[in-house]
């Protein structure tokens, strides 16, 4: 919903924020801009104020803390030049140092507020600028030496601003007591908390989040952020409400006439499917393998590899008969190596919100346990992957999720969560043990888009013949167990 006396609204330069705030700021209005040192503040603001400078507006940044040449090294850092950028300094004069004998009737903080207010006006007046950042807030809160001084101070600045066309982002680093923040808070138009917290492993987790915002719904909840060279960049939570709708869903071929006999005809677009097995049977294979059967229609994918190195990935994929360094070099198919103890899950939300934007098709998480990894509240993780998983479903984008199960043989097999009842499908691999070799089974546990085979089927690898899925395994008895008995002698016995 727009504010009706501004048919436009205002961009923050900040890549993700405007999606976050449903499109911008509206014009005309003070923001507060709140978090600990090193959270962003300063970042954020001159990212505000170089888009004014884009868009061919008269920006000030307003100092009470860093000089022009600290500021200068803070843009230098992101690339950035102060040009056209008016960066007014209102900083102690040095003989403050000398002692406080020199005011005779007022307290010294009395005067230097009053100098600091009429510094401030008097730089907006002569400039006239559309966007202006005062940094920080902290300093007038310790001047103004109450919080009542100080909130008549803040609005007064308020209604200054609004009657010269002025939008404003106010900076605080809540090192001055909590009482005044919610002053500003009652006040600004909006509220944007930076935050970031330090992991026990990995770098530190910076999340974002709108406390307030008037006439004007915003995506709630915590977003993550990152601040790299060229600023901050904020990736929006994913919100599967957004995209819901109600489409027919085609089923479509895994390249294995045995392996859709078993489910039914195919796997149906827009569904997730768990393929669930001990190490080494060949859950990422057969996942190369749907991957190589969408690339074959003509369908693009995308594989998310949080375990396994792209090169191993592809080098097994030849010796299985599977063109996927050729769907790479058509651009059909994207395979992007994730180091957990780097990424967010905000970052991994974005990356698949570009994928969908690409149009993928299918899309591959190996492992469940590499992104359990990357999570760092395991409580939630579940909801993490429902929402992941309804969203992608909703764009018409197969999901494949290869799950690790702890245990070769025997029904202990544990897994780090149980994400069963999540997917769509369920597909289990198991090894067993027959006439002196050790053998590998495929079965369909669950699947909702249609009616499918409760047989178990042989399941083997080479390099002649690629991935097969063979005969059902009929005449034996506890095959699942791992040690299969023939049903004549069970019978005997």
């Amino acid at each position: 919903m727009h504010d009706p006396d501004f048919p436009y609204l205002l961009s923050t330069g900040i890549p993700g924020l405007d999606d976050i705030l449903g499109g911008g700021l509206t014009p005309n209005r003070i923001y507060l801009i709140e978090g600990e040192p090193g959270a962003g503040k300063t970042t954020a603001g001159l990212q505000f104020l170089n888009e004014g400078l884009r868009r061919d507006e008269s920006v000030v940044y307003i100092t009470l803390a860093e000089n022009q040449e600290e500021l200068s090294a803070v843009a230098a850092s992101h690339g950035w030049k102060l040009d056209g950028m008016h960066v007014h300094e209102v900083l102690p004069e040095e003989d403050l140092l000398v002692g406080e004998g020199q005011y005779t009737m007022f307290h010294p903080s009395e005067v230097e507020l009053g100098d600091t207010l009429r510094t401030i006006l008097s730089v907006v007046e002569e400039r006239q600028p559309s966007r202006v950042v005062l940094d920080s807030l902290s300093e007038l809160q310790l001047l103004a030496d109450s919080p009542l001084r100080y909130r008549r101070q803040v609005l007064a600045l308020k209604q200054f601003f609004s009657r010269r066309k002025c939008t404003v982002l106010l900076l605080d680093d809540r090192t001055a007591s909590a009482a005044g923040d919610l002053q500003v808070r009652s006040i600004a138009h909006g509220v944007i908390q930076l935050d970031h917290a330090v992991k026990d492993y990995g770098v530190e987790r910076r999340r974002l989040r709108v406390v307030k915002f008037r006439g004007r719904p915003v995506v709630g909840g915590l977003h993550d952020y990152n601040l790299v060279h060229g600023g901050l960049i904020v990736h929006p939570r994913l919100v599967a409400a957004h995209s819901r709708g109600l489409t027919a869903r085609q089923q479509f071929s895994t390249g294995l006439a045995e392996l859709d006999r078993l489910l039914g005809g195919g796997i149906e677009e827009g569904t997730s499917t768990l393929v669930v097995g001990p190490p080494g049977t060949g859950k990422s294979s057969l996942a190369a393998q749907l991957v190589a059967a969408a690339n074959g229609r003509g369908e693009a994918a995308a594989m998310f590899l949080f375990e396994e190195s792209a090169s191993n990935m592809l080098h097994r994929a030849d010796g299985l008969r599977l063109p996927l360094r050729a769907a790479i070099a058509s651009g059909l198919l994207t395979v992007q190596q994730v180091d957990p103890a780097e990424l967010s899950p905000g970052q991994f939300g974005a990356a698949l919100r570009a994928a969908v934007e690409r149009e993928v098709k299918v899309v591959v998480i190996d492992s469940l346990n590499g992104y359990l990894n990357a999570v760092p509240d395991e409580r939630f993780l579940t909801t993490y992957l429902h929402e992941l998983l309804t969203y992608l479903g909703q764009h018409q984008v197969m999901t494949v999720l290869v799950g690790v199960q702890q245990g070769m043989l025997g029904g202990s097999m544990s897994s780090a969560m149980d994400a069963s009842y999540v997917a769509d499908n369920v597909l289990m691999l198991r090894y067993y043990e027959l006439d002196g070799e050790v053998r590998q089974a495929i079965s369909v546990f669950k699947k909702r888009g249609s009616v499918h085979e409760r047989t178990i089927r042989a399941f083997s690898m080479s390099s002649e013949t690629g991935i097969e899925v063979g005969e059902v395994l009929r005449g034996y008895r506890g095959l699942l167990t791992g040690v299969p008995i023939p049903v004549a002698e069970s019978r005997e016995g």
